[in-house]
């Protein structure tokens, strides 16, 4: 057989987004017309993604020329192709994901969450090509992490290593996670927990600011960055807060594991130098001098809209 191809899925919380990717990167095509929430059973909804990826196949002419499937997903394990208690999908419990696409293909399908498969996607197709030590740092609704040591992406004994937007943030407010601890990382450097700090802030400070103008329940991140870029100081200093917090985690990070370099991916790292600058500026003053001014903090390279996809076909490959 000529393996040219695999399939990526990405299994978000709302849809799901199936892709045909060739071994140099490329979506050959792409179909997201399986709703995760539409299918409240397993095994419909496996079926309807079987079919999906027996659709693309057809279509483009390379029927018994797609060498796996790779999937990222909420709470997924590599090891075990499950998806364990994910809050956010219509299926409770454990749920044996990899093994039921594999049955209903016949494709080796490997499982893991989003970060790892944002760490294989941008070693193998993007900014860290050639790199065999760093992490990527995915920021988001919540903030997650993909940590690659020698050349293999660290999964721990029992698949779940890489929480880092869990750990404790070099600042202590009070702010509860969803996690149920207080004052993870992600409750400051994620898309909400970025917004949740504008609020805070408007509700505490007295400076002048365009988003006193914005209703508090309509802010959203993408507002707070808007701001920033057309010159309201206040929005700016939310950005710089947040890099800070970040830069002073990653001097933590970088203590355990030497990386060449920290990756950001997801959407809040669209903020591009609004939230790099902040971040090189905080961790080069505060990380141990063996590692000062050593480590890149680069931004992905993958295409945006087509991230995800990306990073889980990097796990069909055999």
């Amino acid at each position: 057989m000529n393996s040219n191809y695999v399939i990526g899925i990405d299994l978000g919380g709302t849809n799901t987004v199936i892709g045909l990717v060739d071994v140099k990167g490329h979506i050959i095509a792409k179909d997201d017309s399986v709703k995760t929430q539409a299918h409240p059973d397993i095994e419909e909804y496996t079926d309807a993604v079987a079919a999906v990826i027996s659709k693309l196949a057809k279509e483009n002419g390379c029927e018994g020329q797609i060498e796996g499937v790779g999937i990222g997903a909420p709470m997924a394990n590599y090891y075990t192709g499950e998806i364990v208690n994910a809050a956010n999908l219509p299926w409770k419990g454990i749920v044996p994901l990899g093994w039921l696409i594999e049955k209903k293909t016949g494709l080796p399908t490997k499982v893991t969450n989003d970060a790892n498969a944002a760490a294989i996607g941008e070693m193998k197709y993007g900014v860290a090509q050639g790199m065999k030590d760093f992490i990527v740092i995915t920021l988001g609704t919540g903030v997650g992490s993909g940590i690659v040591a020698g050349g293999q992406l660290i999964y721990g004994f029992d698949g779940f290593a890489g929480e880092l937007g869990h750990v404790t943030a070099p600042v202590l407010e009070g702010r509860a996670c969803g996690c149920g601890r207080t004052d993870c990382l992600e409750t400051y450097a994620s898309a909400t927990g970025i917004v949740r700090t504008a609020k805070i802030w408007l509700e505490t400070r007295s400076d002048a600011s365009s988003l006193r103008e914005i209703e508090s329940e309509k802010l959203t991140s993408k507002m707070l960055f808007d701001a920033a870029v057309a010159g309201d100081k206040f929005a700016k200093e939310i950005f710089d807060f947040t890099g800070a917090v970040l830069g002073d985690a990653f001097c933590n990070f970088i203590a355990f594991s030497a990386p060449e370099a920290i990756i950001l991916f997801g959407g809040l790292a669209n903020a591009g130098d609004l939230l790099l600058e902040p971040i090189r500026k905080r961790m080069n003053e505060n990380v141990v001098f063996l590692w000062k001014d050593k480590v890149k903090v680069l931004k992905s390279s993958l295409p945006g809209a087509d991230a995800a996809v990306l990073g889980a076909s990097a796990l069909g490959w055999k």
